[in-house]
């Protein structure tokens, strides 16, 4: 082999898990307050306080409910997520 050509073995790529988040957006915000609520896997801006309010109680059944059930944001599939999200929402 000459000194310009190698070879060259593959090595097994780590996949890193991909990251993944919830971002909650509220736009009913009319008194001025700049509200913004974060936590490890979700940020949530905006909306009036009722509004703020019923995003942070759903986010938080949210993974209430994923840890009941065993699962993380990365991995379950994203229509198990959407019911787990609309059971979550107050009424």
């Amino acid at each position: 082999m000459s000194k310009r050509a190698r070879q060259v073995t593959a090595k097994p790529v780590k996949q890193a898990s991909s990251p993944a988040g919830l971002l909650g957006v509220g736009l009913d915000n009319t008194d001025g307050h700049k509200r913004v609520t974060t936590g490890e896997q979700f940020v949530l801006v905006g909306g009036s306080a009722e509004t703020h309010e019923r995003m942070t109680e759903t986010t938080v059944k949210t993974f209430e409910e994923l840890k009941r059930r065993d699962k993380h944001l990365q991995s379950v599939d994203p229509r198990e997520l959407a019911e787990i999200i609309h059971k979550s929402t107050p009424r």
